[in-house]
Order: structure tokens, then C-alpha cells, then sequence
């Protein structure tokens, strides 16, 4: 199948979902702490960018689409440097909202010898506030008429509760959106109504309740995602061996992926769901 990247510059994309920064210190390691023992990181290079749904953000203005984001940040510093960063991708920041008393999620790793040593997470997982509810739901009910697909990013820091779920599923139908979903937790049923969602083996593992071992397995926890979220299609994304497709009342299709070494998967998943999108 050939895609003509060309177009993507025609898309208009609604992210909703949990904005983050990720923070990156790369380093050697020399010796072992006198105080404890610990590896000593000599940091040689800092490095931030946008994280969670802000790297799917990121991808999408990275292959031209025209990107609406929403989500929820904090007041202070970190809340600002990411906002920055939204608006030198010429995004659409206008869902994003600051609430007060709320951290901007941050997340440090700590790369040494390329390998992934530590990771440092600043965030709070408590649920968004009504006031933040309805401001976010009055910017997608603004933008959505002249978007081509909404996507939600979930990565349960409190934004994407079942309430905003069929708050947002009801808005995209009554406009006749797709919308694609980036689960997170074991409940699928918060994403019912949604055209497609993309959980990776290790996620619809557990809200299968299926133990994904080989193909046969796979096959298992697909069948009964589909028929108990009350969604019509799934895409799971199994790493190296790629991905699968499974629609309802239809035969699951295989799309292979080819194998690169990697020292940090994070943000696998932002990428396949912007992808996705256009």
C-alpha cells in the first residue's frame, strides 16, 4: 500500500488527551557512589520535548496535518515551556487549560551508555475539575465541525474520564467524526462509541484477562476486547511482530512491521495513533 504523505497537509486533527513533557539526561557512567550503591551519571547532554499526547501533536504537525490540542497543565514553568513548544509547531492550543494546584505531568529519564537507567515522574493522576470538563468540551464542540478525526490520547493522569469519553463520542457522531482512542486501565467500556482503539499486546492483555503467549491467545483477547467494549474495530500493537487489525464479524488482518534495536520505546504508541489519524 502506497501513501501519498502529501496529503497529510490537507488533515485537520483534534488531540484531546495528557499533555506532558519528557525530559531526557544523557550520561556515563564511571564509577559507583561512595554514599550509596548507585550508579555516578555524569550528565553530558539535557534534552525535553513534548510527551504523551504532545508527541502525537508533534507527529502530527511533523507530517503537515493542521493540529487542534486539548488537554490540562499546570500553572507554573513547565505549563508555560510547553505551551511555548505547542505554539512553535503552529498548533491550535486553544483546549489547552491551566488549572490551578496542578502539576504539568514531567517525566526524566536518565539514558547512560545507551541504556535506559532511571526514570523520574512529576505528575498527579487526580481527576480533572467540572470547570476544566466544560471548558475543554466548549473548544471541541468549537473546532470540531472543521476536523477531520479526533484522536484521544489516554495515559490515565485524570483527563479522560468516562464522563468526558461519551461527552466527546457524542459531539463527533452528531458531526459524523472518526474517532480513534489510545486506551489506558482495564475498563474499555469508558471508549464505547469510538471507531477504533489501539492498545498494545501488554494492554489488551490485561483488559482481556488473557495471558497473550502466541497468535491463538491474541486472537482470544481481541475477540473479547471487541465484543465487550462495545467498539467496532482494534488495532493491537505488538512491537516487532507488528500489528492487528480485528473488526467486528470480521477475520483479523496482520500488518507486519520490520525490526530497528532501540534503547527507549517511549512514544511507539504516539506515533502509530498519529499515523493512524491522517
Amino acid at each position: 500500500m502506497n501513501i501519498d504523505v502529501s496529503k497529510f497537509k490537507e488533515c485537520r486533527v483534534l488531540v484531546i488527551g495528557d499533555l506532558m513533557i519528557d525530559e531526557y539526561l544523557w550520561g556515563d557512567v564511571d564509577r559507583i557512589s561512595p554514599e550509596a550503591p548507585v550508579q555516578v551519571v555524569e550528565v553530558k547532554k539535557e534534552e525535553s520535548t513534548l510527551g504523551g499526547s504532545g508527541n502525537v501533536v508533534n507527529n502530527l504537525a511533523a507530517l503537515g496535518a493542521k493540529v487542534f490540542a486539548s488537554g490540562v497543565i499546570g500553572t507554573g514553568k513547565n505549563g508555560n515551556m510547553l505551551l511555548k513548544r505547542l505554539g512553535y509547531l503552529g498548533v491550535d492550543a486553544g483546549g489547552v487549560i491551566r488549572e490551578h494546584g496542578r502539576p504539568t505531568t514531567r517525566k526524566t529519564r536518565i539514558i547512560a551508555a545507551h541504556q535506559h537507567v532511571l526514570r523520574i515522574d512529576r505528575e498527579t493522576r487526580k481527576e480533572i475539575s467540572g470547570e476544566t470538563l466544560d471548558k475543554i468540551m466548549r473548544f471541541t464542540e468549537k473546532v470540531i465541525p472543521e476536523t477531520d478525526v479526533v484522536i484521544v490520547s489516554d495515559y490515565g493522569k485524570g483527563l479522560i474520564t468516562k464522563t468526558m469519553m461519551a461527552r466527546v463520542v457524542k459531539v463527533a457522531k452528531k458531526h459524523g467524526k472518526i474517532i480513534i482512542a489510545d486506551p489506558k486501565g482495564l475498563d474499555y467500556s469508558k471508549y464505547t462509541g469510538v471507531t477504533l482503539i489501539t492498545p498494545n499486546r501488554k494492554e489488551a492483555a490485561l483488559a482481556a484477562g488473557v495471558e497473550i503467549t502466541n497468535n491463538s491467545s491474541l486472537m482470544e483477547a481481541g475477540a473479547k476486547i471487541i465484543n465487550s467494549a462495545g467498539i467496532e474495530r482494534l488495532l493491537v500493537t505488538c512491537g516487532k511482530d507488528g500489528m492487528v487489525l480485528f473488526e467486528r464479524d470480521k477475520k483479523p488482518y496482520k500488518i507486519r512491521a520490520e525490526a530497528r534495536q532501540v534503547f527507549d520505546v517511549s512514544g511507539a504508541g504516539d506515533t502509530v495513533i498519529a499515523v493512524l489519524g491522517l
